[in-house]
């Protein structure tokens, strides 16, 4: 029977081997890949999926999500609303009050 020492000696070893062989392969993978890429002329982003759109390239326009003009306007304590999301509560009182949204309308 092996002592402590031993068995732990070896399984240095052979977690060496393991990673010694383990980096062997991927350097002959990524020189693999490497060579495809150079053969059919193509990049990183191709790889990805990220290539510029058409309408991206053209003419970057506002981020989604950003903050958007008022559209509607609460006469009496001056609250704004966008017109986006759920209905603010003194919008939803007026309208259930017998009030229309175009009453709220923000004109330019």
């Amino acid at each position: 029977m092996s002592s402590l020492q031993d068995l732990l000696a070896q399984r240095a070893e052979i977690e060496k081997k393991i990673a010694d062989a383990q980096r062997e392969e991927r350097s002959v993978a990524i020189a693999k890949v490497k060579t495809l890429m150079a053969e059919h002329g193509l990049t990183a982003a191709d790889l990805t999926g990220k290539t510029p759109t058409v309408r991206a390239a053209a003419a970057p326009g506002p981020k989604a999500g950003g903050k958007v003009a008022p559209k509607f306007r609460n006469g009496a304590t001056g609250e704004t609303w966008s017109g986006r999301g759920l209905q603010p509560k003194w919008l939803k009182a007026a309208l259930a009050s017998g009030a229309k949204l175009e009453d709220f309308a923000i004109t330019p």
